[in-house]
């Protein structure tokens, strides 16, 4: 079986640090779940590429563009997620928060989810747990217990980064690999299963004219 794994990296720069600690964390998802004997699929969304589309439905009243739509699509049937950002005033950034209140509030049930975060400095670490966390148990995702955050020095090879992705990207497996995969639910704690929507699909659309004669008689 392939699953789906959607890597949301918020980086502003080409190349940039967020997009690099991604890609080192989706390599490892990707070898995790190949070792349990499955194929995974990465699906990459650039947070940046996506910032006129945002700023567009944030302005408009929540009405998604075309792209919007269906990157949300993507997200809500989506085995599992890794969510990268960097840290912008001791928080994830805008451009993060932004997708996420762009997501339907059922887009992420029972969705298991690795964060990680990168910075210049090691005291900027409580991201992960300070605001992260809170953001994703909000939208009732599974967030695994171990988080990634990765400083400017930790790119040089002399700390644990690799030895802490290794270990994420096994939590993450464990249950992407562990998820009886039906396109658009997820499993809550008690073993049950939870409907995902994307909230793109509204249903038909009644004229407000139309909505008003109909009042009136």
């Amino acid at each position: 079986m392939t699953r789906t794994v959607v890597v949301i990296t918020a980086g502003l720069s080409v190349p940039s640090s967020t997009r690099l600690l991604a890609d080192q964390v989706a390599d490892a998802v990707s070898a995790q779940v190949g070792a349990r004997g499955e194929a995974v699929r990465l699906e990459y969304v650039e947070l940046r590429e996506l910032a006129g589309d945002l700023a567009s439905y944030m302005t408009s009243g929540g009405v998604p563009t075309a792209r919007l739509s269906e990157v949300r699509d993507l997200v809500s049937s989506a085995d599992g997620m890794i969510a990268v950002t960097p840290v912008f005033t001791a928080s994830y950034s805008g451009l993060f928060k932004m997708f996420f209140d762009a997501l339907d509030t059922d887009a992420l049930n029972g969705m298991p989810v690795l964060i990680a975060a990168t910075a210049g400095t090691a005291r900027h670490s409580l991201v992960l747990d300070h605001a992260m966390r809170p953001l994703f148990a909000y939208l009732r995702a599974v967030v695994v217990p171990t988080g990634v955050f990765a400083a400017t020095e930790d790119f040089g090879g002399t700390t644990d980064l690799a030895a802490r992705i290794t270990r994420a990207a096994g939590e993450l497996a464990g249950l992407v690999v562990g998820t009886d995969h039906v396109a658009g639910f997820g499993p809550d704690a008690g073993g049950r299963r939870t409907t995902r929507t994307s909230g793109t699909d509204v249903g038909p659309v009644t004229d407000f004219a139309e909505l008003l004669r109909g009042h009136a008689g």
